[in-house]
């Protein structure tokens, strides 16, 4: 038996990718719709895997065009979910067929009066497979979509008496340096708590609540896997994306004097993103 090491070996990996939900097989409304969310979106989804769900769809996709479609947009498939002819078709395309995981239900909320804090390094954003804390996040291509950034929202303000909530239990990610332009901070099945701004150009993304204490100036996606019950805090907001649970806003124009550089949450309200000034 040789004991020579082997130049190569199989291990377990996780790999997040953006879900691109298609609602039509006609390729022209397809391509409209994609450059359109691209352009919402600015950069914010450039150089992510994407996985296709055609699971809606019983006609036919000219697959090789719109694999073109999505790279000339730098999104890489990697991935697909069909049925019948159409995963058939895909295979032809070269795609490889892919199971998405569910979303779990989410926890009650804990509130521990004195958590011990798990301290991290911020991990900049860099092309290779790190967690890009995007699992379906569902880019819908054509009317209403599901979980995870799919359209742009309608925003809604409202004063409200609040004050930031406490992180869902002692397991959040805290992070206490603040983040710089080209960083991203996952906090996987969990909070996550920035003591510090989250600079223009920093990605903050966690699949439970995201609370910032510092200016928030930067991206931020709560509910990465879908959970609609996650919600942003910030106690100032300033903000160039908001998501929640895949329903998201590309902030172009300044927030109303209320909401800008102000205490503020972010959750939904059924479809709609919901902006809410904090009051102590």
């Amino acid at each position: 038996m040789t004991t020579e090491p082997l130049a190569l070996d199989f291990k377990s990996a996780t790999l997040y990718a953006i879900r691109v939900v298609l609602h039509s097989a006609d390729l022209e409304p397809l391509q409209e719709a994609l450059a359109r969310r691209m352009a919402d979106a600015g950069s914010f989804f450039e150089n992510e895997p994407v996985v296709i769900d055609a699971s809606r769809l019983t006609e036919t996709v000219d697959w090789p065009a719109l694999v073109q479609a999505l790279a000339a947009h730098n999104l890489p498939p990697i991935g697909v979910v069909a049925e019948g002819a159409n995963l058939h078709a895909a295979r032809k395309a070269g795609l490889t067929p892919v199971e998405l995981s569910t979303t779990a239900a989410r926890a009650p909320q804990v509130v521990d009066p004195a958590p011990p804090n798990h301290v991290s390094t911020p991990v900049p954003a860099a092309p290779e497979a790190s967690p890009a804390a995007k699992q379906q996040i569902s880019v819908a291509l054509s009317g209403d979509a599901q979980a995870v950034p799919t359209r742009a929202a309608r925003e809604t303000t409202a004063a409200a008496n609040h004050t930031p909530a406490a992180p869902q239990s002692s397991t959040a990610l805290v992070i206490t340096k603040p983040l710089r332009s080209g960083q991203r901070v996952y906090a996987r099945h969990t909070d996550l708590v920035v003591i510090g701004m989250v600079s223009q150009g920093a990605e903050v993304i966690a699949d439970g609540n995201i609370h910032v204490y510092g200016p928030l100036r930067g991206k931020a996606m709560a509910g990465a896997r879908g959970d609609t019950s996650a919600r942003i805090f910030t106690t100032h907001l300033d903000a160039e994306l908001l998501a929640v649970a895949g329903v998201y806003r590309v902030v172009e124009d300044r927030l109303d004097r209320n909401l800008h550089n102000q205490p503020a949450l972010v959750r939904l309200n059924g479809d709609t993103l919901h902006i809410e000034a904090l009051k102590g």
